[in-house]
């Protein structure tokens, strides 16, 4: 991370609390306080409160690329991606990697993503950019997984998947071994992905069904 820019992260709901926290414990070391690396932005019309957690927040109005490195704390695929998108071209991004996390040096983890404690990458992965990997959960080795994918808790992926943009799995869902899942695809908590997805929609259970 550019730690000359502060990181500002857009969000102030409970996942972008929770980014503020994985960053403390990720400059930890650092001689400066983290008021002094950080801030949250909200737009203009939903400014309530100068701080959250003791830290500053700014309006969208006030953003200025050249003093932020950027990370989007918003659970919702779809909707971290259209904030992307709003943002001036010229913006560049944070990515926040918690100091507990495991990850061997064949994995890669595009711009804007935020991967918290207790996550566990193996090798040959290569993760998108503006992802959220949430606690405790594990990808497999010689997996691709797309942009503004995101993992709730304690998901695990198994080996040789391939993961599509904007896909959505919840908590405790897990997916088997050489499975491919297409854009666009939200998981139920606590599913069983035992065969591919190549249609958007939203599926839950096991055995594992689309909902209508």
């Amino acid at each position: 991370m550019n730690v000359i820019k502060r990181i500002c992260i857009i969000g102030t709901g409970g996942f972008g609390k929770e980014t503020l926290c994985c960053l403390i414990d990720a400059f930890a070391n650092e001689k400066s306080k983290i008021e002094d690396l950080a801030c949250f932005m909200v737009d203009d019309l939903y400014y309530k409160e100068s701080e959250i957690m003791g830290i500053k927040v700014i309006r969208r109005s006030e953003f200025d690329v050249s003093m932020y490195n950027v990370v989007v704390a918003v659970g919702d695929p779809v909707a971290r991606k259209k904030i992307v998108e709003s943002l001036p071209a010229e913006t560049t991004y944070a990515t926040i990697i918690h100091p507990t996390v495991i990850k061997s040096e064949w994995v890669t983890i595009g711009e804007g993503s935020i991967v918290t404690a207790g996550v566990i990458l193996t090798c040959n992965i290569n993760v998108g950019k503006h992802a959220h990997l949430n606690l405790n959960s594990t990808i497999g080795h010689d997996c691709q997984v797309g942009d503004y994918f995101t993992t709730a808790p304690a998901v695990n992926i198994s080996g040789n998947c391939v993961i599509g943009n904007c896909v959505y799995i919840g908590t405790n869902a897990s997916v088997r071994e050489k499975i491919s899942i297409c854009d666009n695809v939200i998981i139920g908590m606590g599913s069983v992905v035992l065969k591919s997805i190549d249609e958007v929609g939203v599926f839950v259970g096991s055995p594992l069904r689309k909902l209508e």
